[in-house]
């Protein structure tokens, strides 16, 4: 539904109250015209989605904050009220995006700096950073980041992986080694940083010869259910679960690092599957060795798991960073 507040302002006042995301841009700009483009790239925030994430973040009075992903600029406009003038530095890959947030702080006396750039990237400023929010979802937490912030500081992301498009709200606090450590709190989707989106594969790329079938008993809805712990513990992997023409459920998993792939079918709805898997890395014996750690946990939720990240690693870890997931350390 698109509202407008020049023609209907009562029912744009009701959405902007709501507890509702609103998407704010479509196609990264290039839409034009009054319905909805084809994906999703700029908007308000979930006000609940986005008090949890400040929440984390914890900033007071005084603190120099990151905000990045400017968007409407609702955030950088609490964080400046939080913190103070001048002491919120908010950066927006999109010169138009950035611009429009700029006038509306501006307009209501909120100074912070508004920048164009890639957050990714890191931020021209050369103050250290007490916090640093992201309002975009990362699948990495960038090496120029964690150089960026204080000693004891906090990054606050919602951080997922390319096996499927949810993320979880995590919290990092860093030490002096230009490392960070810290858990997941809860989970949240976002739009993704345009610079980590998942390209989906081309199959025609992958699948050059089909080999013999093995079997698993792991059943498709423990793809979803051990979703989260997949995509940490099974690095650079996106797949897809749908139903064939015959009714039988099927999923395809794809590497986005070499040319590994697998297949699986499930014939009957609670039986055994079929399973077709070729490359260097045997994916499905990786998702299937996840699938049946994560039963042994106790089918631990999201809260449960935490990362460790440098400059070059990533190590995901159940209840403390001694105990570190099937697939180990990965970069």
């Amino acid at each position: 539904m698109v509202v407008d507040r020049r023609t209907d302002s009562a029912a744009w006042y009701e959405y902007a109250d709501s507890d509702v995301s609103l998407v704010t841009q479509w196609d990264d700009g290039r839409h034009a015209g009054p319905g909805p483009g084809t994906l999703a790239t700029s908007s308000s925030s979930q006000p609940t989605t986005l008090f949890t994430l400040l929440r984390e973040l914890d900033a007071q009075a005084g603190m120099q904050v990151l905000d990045a992903g400017t968007g409407t600029g609702e955030t950088a406009a609490l964080l400046t009220h939080r913190c103070g003038a001048r002491m919120v530095t908010t950066i927006d890959v999109d010169p138009t995006v950035a611009a429009q947030a700029r006038e509306r702080l501006y307009r209501h006396g909120l100074y912070a700096d508004v920048a164009v750039g890639d957050a990714l990237n890191g931020c021209s400023s050369d103050v250290p950073y007490d916090r640093v929010l992201f309002t975009f979802g990362v699948r990495s937490i960038p090496a120029a980041m964690l150089d960026r912030v204080r000693t004891g500081g906090i990054i606050v992301a919602p951080y997922g992986t390319h096996y499927d498009s949810r993320d979880a709200v995590l919290r990092l606090t860093v030490d002096g080694d230009c490392a960070a450590s810290g858990r997941f709190v809860t989970g949240v989707e976002f739009m993704k940083a345009r610079a980590q989106r998942t390209v989906w594969p081309d199959h025609a790329d992958y699948v050059s010869e089909w080999p013999g079938p093995t079997g698993t008993v792991v059943q498709p809805d423990q793809l979803t259910d051990a979703g989260f712990c997949i995509g940490l513990a099974v690095s650079g992997v996106t797949h897809t679960l749908f139903r064939e023409e015959d009714g039988s459920l099927a999923a395809w998993f794809y590497s986005l690092t070499d040319r590994s792939w697998a297949a699986v079918r499930w014939p009957t709805e609670y039986g055994p599957g079929i399973v077709y898997q070729h490359g260097p890395r045997l994916l499905w014996g990786a998702v299937e060795a996840a699938v049946q750690w994560w039963q042994e946990q106790g089918a631990p939720a999201v809260g449960r798991f935490g990362l460790t990240v440098t400059p070059q690693t990533a190590t995901p870890w159940l209840d403390d960073p001694g105990h570190v997931l099937p697939g180990g350390q990965w970069r």
